[in-house]
């Protein structure tokens, strides 16, 4: 006859059992839980389970029917039973002197996540990873049912032990140790009957021994700052903006308008939060006439005056305006109203907080482990490891998150000149040349490529947008012909020139036009967003109105002009808050902006011009279906310096053309004569300085004439009055 099985079953060593119970063990599963250990000798199938419940008095198991199974103390307050009542759902019950407290048993539950996903994970190639790491409240069954609660699993792949430490068990982790799953670095653990809201981080003993205590990277929800632990998040929001998805999938964003309005939220309506501004920003952005809206990073950050950009949560809507479903609601709102989102995402460094992915498992894990690479010294910040594919794919499954989660239409991508450049801000010897010798950062020109190559193939009509300031060829070229296979690059070098020369005396710009025309020559080398951001109205550079010069009639005249001169240029616009109603102070994070200036006529004038240059776009496809084509743009007249005066055509592709005109001098022209196209009536649809905005009602009250008079090499011409400071648009009545 076989041996009887011991009433706790097999024995375990006593160092496991140690470490098991401290929560250092890398398996915990493998004692803990219930297990088939041998049989009786009748040959019935024998089960012990193993609980740790350290300074119990007694503990018992109590299986799903009713009985009740004894355990006894095996040692280190694990304690231990035996029987042949197989494997069945059970709740451990502990007594504590008077006390007795009966709870569900994390160690019964088998993995919570699949091989598959698991593979895909080792490999790099899982593009929806924040549906399996992270912290998700779900049924997970046991034997015979179900159970609710939070499955926990964290990819920390040089972490000796990890264990889940929260609200629930007064951030002593020792009981929730994780398992790891073995070549993927993921550990894993679901705790039953854990509600979403619970506050927790995960504890990790080093290679060199030591405990850390780190935020979910995969967390959804995070506390608000200053405060650091990640939350248990459950989406239940029902989405209404099926139509407006659907038109996106269909859509090409080059050959339709795009005007968009750069909002940094906490500053735009200080106190307001996603929801309670949804209504007030809608109303707004209808008022102006937007067609999209960009926020600024809206990801966990720490630190407010960072403005979003020093990022810790990549996963994590931020806390500081509501849950994710309250942004979901706003950006819903939005989509139903007709506006399209796009997001600012920074994928190109992380702050070094200690809480968060710095030194994530005790050792450089998501920052290069070479300074020369992985530091970037400007900014205080570490630099992603672009060459591990697990990192290229937490980087490229938040970008998908973005727009698939969140519904979002656009990535606005944040320092792209930074990732470029493995000499970026650095001096010689302090950087670390490629392969080839070269200064070009091949690792992360592979991710952006596969990061908008992944985005577009699993999105079509989404915007991917580089903020790029060098002269980096094929920005917007497909990676197909080796490109980086952003759809949209910031013109930084349209902004910085047209700036420099907009801010000059009328009397000298004549010396300097080519800093108004010289971005027209590479204007088609790629496709184009021409941006006066946050960076330009920030640090000492003073608001766009301020830039101008002249008293104040002309500076609202010359920001009516530049406005007017870029929202015809080809290339899409996007301007920042505030700047639209001319708000005279610099722009900062720690109050609002200047509303009450509404409330003096010339200023709600300036904001009402936005509105009606916005329509007026719209309304013209001549200014945006071949945006992306010189044959959608012809000069008039780009030589007359002494004037002030640019002059040009652009085109729909129906050949319709809209004719811009710009007098950038502080006087106006009479009968201006400038060669057409065609003979008719050229019918004046927008004026910069008519009374209704301020200005001083010069111009072409039911448009011109034009004459079979041949101007210029054109067959056609016509006399123009151009007003001072001004731009004048027509189109031609056919």
């Amino acid at each position: 006859m076989a041996d009887r099985m011991p009433p706790t079953g097999p024995v375990i060593d006593d160092e496991v059992l140690a470490a098991v119970a401290e929560g250092r063990h890398a398996d915990p599963h493998s004692v803990l839980g219930q297990h088939a250990d041998g049989s009786t000798g009748d040959g019935r199938a024998h089960t012990v389970i193993r609980t740790r419940r350290p300074l119990a008095d007694s503990v018992d198991a109590v299986l799903a029917d009713g009985t009740s199974v004894p355990l006894q103390h095996v040692g280190h307050g694990v304690w231990a039973g035996a029987g042949p009542f197989g494997f069945t759902d059970y709740r451990i019950r502990a007594r504590y002197g008077d006390e007795e407290w009966t709870a569900d048993d994390a160690y019964r539950f088998a993995p919570t996540i699949g091989e598959l996903d698991l593979h895909l994970i080792a490999e790099g190639r899982h593009e929806e990873l924040w549906r399996v790491l992270g912290a998700h409240h779900r049924e997970h069954w046991g034997v015979s049912s179900g159970m609710r609660g939070t499955a926990f699993t964290v990819w920390a792949p040089r972490a000796r032990a990890v264990r889940v430490v929260g609200d629930f068990n007064h951030w002593d982790g020792a009981g929730h140790a994780m398992r790891s799953m073995g070549g993927s670095g993921v550990w894993e653990l679901f705790v039953p009957g854990l509600e979403p809201g619970a506050r927790y981080k995960f504890e990790l003993l080093t290679s060199g021994g030591d405990w850390i205590m780190k935020s979910d990277p995969m967390a959804r929800q995070a506390e608000i700052a200053p405060a650091t632990a990640s939350v248990v998040s459950e989406s239940s929001y029902e989405w209404g903006d099926g139509a407006w998805m659907s038109r996106r999938a269909t859509s090409n964003a080059h050959e339709l308008p795009m005007s968009v309005y750069e909002l940094h939220l906490g500053s735009w309506r200080p106190g307001r939060g996603y929801r309670d501004v949804a209504d007030e920003l809608i109303e707004y952005l209808e008022w102006l006439g937007y067609t999209h809206v960009e926020f600024m990073p809206l990801a966990e950050h720490p630190f407010g005056g960072s403005w979003g950009y020093q990022v810790t949560g990549y996963y994590a809507i931020t806390s500081r305006f509501g849950s994710p479903d309250d942004l979901k609601y706003l950006i819903d709102r939005l989509h139903r109203a007709g506006i399209g989102v796009i997001m600012d995402w920074v994928p190109g460094h992380f702050p070094k907080d200690d809480w968060a992915l710095a030194r994530f498992d005790g050792e450089p894990l998501y920052e290069h482990p070479d300074p020369r690479r992985g530091e970037q010294k400007d900014w205080g910040t570490y630099v992603f490891d672009f060459g591990n594919p697990r990192i290229r794919n937490f980087l490229v499954a938040n970008a998908l998150f973005w727009l698939e989660e969140m519904h979002v239409d656009g990535l606005r991508v944040d320092a792209v000149a930074s990732m470029l450049y493995l000499d970026y801000s650095r001096n010689e010897g302090e950087w670390l040349p490629n392969q080839y010798g070269g200064r070009e950062h091949l690792e992360a020109i592979s991710f952006l490529q596969e990061a908008t190559a992944t985005a577009y193939k699993r999105n079509p009509g989404v915007v991917i947008i580089a903020e790029e300031s060098t002269s980096w060829p094929g920005v917007t070229a497909p990676t197909s012909a080796g490109g980086l296979g952003f759809g949209f690059k910031w013109n930084m070098g349209w902004m910085h020139d047209t700036l420099q020369y907009i801010s000059r005396d009328p009397m000298y710009r004549a010396h300097h036009h080519h800093d108004l025309t010289f971005s027209f020559l590479y204007a088609f080398s790629e496709h184009f967003v021409l941006p006066i951001s946050h960076d330009e109205v920030v640090h000492g550079k003073g608001s766009l109105i301020r830039k101008m010069p002249g008293d104040h009639w002309q500076q609202l005249a010359n920001v009516r002009a530049y406005l007017s001169y870029m929202w015809a240029h080809p290339g899409k616009q996007l301007l920042f808050m505030g700047q639209e109603f001319g708000q005279l102070s610099e722009w900062s994070e720690e109050r609002g902006l200047d509303w009450w200036i509404l409330d003096q006529p010339s200023h709600r004038q300036l904001a009402e011009f936005v509105g009606a240059l916005n329509r007026s776009y719209r309304a013209t496809p001549a200014l945006w279906q071949l945006d992306d084509d010189a044959a959608g743009f012809e000069w008039v007249e780009g030589g007359a310096a002494a004037e002030n005066v640019i002059a040009f055509l652009r085109y729909d592709r129906d050949r319709r053309p809209l004719l811009c005109i710009v007098n950038f001098a502080g006087r106006p022209h009479e009968g201006f004569r400038l060669g057409l196209p065609a003979a008719g009536r050229w019918r004046e649809v927008l004026n910069s300085d008519a009374a209704e905005f301020g200005g001083s009602g010069v111009g072409n009250l039911g448009g011109v004439d034009a004459t079979n008079t041949p101007w210029s090499g054109r067959p056609a011409s016509a006399a123009f009055t151009l007003p001072p400071l001004a731009a004048v648009w027509f189109t031609l009545e056919r």
